[in-house]
């Protein structure tokens, strides 16, 4: 199985062809051809590339799917005998995208 760990947003993601991936929101359209070429870490078999920092000559081709929310997160703050109660939410933004091929020059 061929699959690659590549950085979007400072964060790490592992790409496996065909398969979808959730990043932090991006700046793309949905329906654009993304090249995501900070990859650190290439699985093709047995070959095993580790990069020092990033993978030379490998991109991952991905396709913008969507734009989601996730999940609603509810932070609650309390404060017993005070009467301080304070409740708010957050749902964080994300892009969707669609891994097509790894490709290695």
């Amino acid at each position: 199985m061929k699959y690659a760990i590549v950085e979007s947003g400072g964060k790490q993601y592992r790409a496996v062809e065909g398969s979808t991936i959730e990043v932090d929101l991006l700046s793309a359209e949905v329906g654009q051809e993304l090249n995501l070429g900070s990859v650190l870490l290439l699985v093709d078999g047995d070959e095993i590339s580790v990069g020092a920092p990033l993978v030379d000559k490998t991109r991952v081709n991905a396709t913008v799917v969507e734009h989601i929310k996730g999940p609603k997160i509810v932070i609650f703050h309390y404060r017993p005998k005070k009467r301080i109660r304070t409740k708010t939410g957050h749902r964080q933004q994300y892009t969707r995208l669609k891994i097509n091929s790894i490709e290695v020059e």
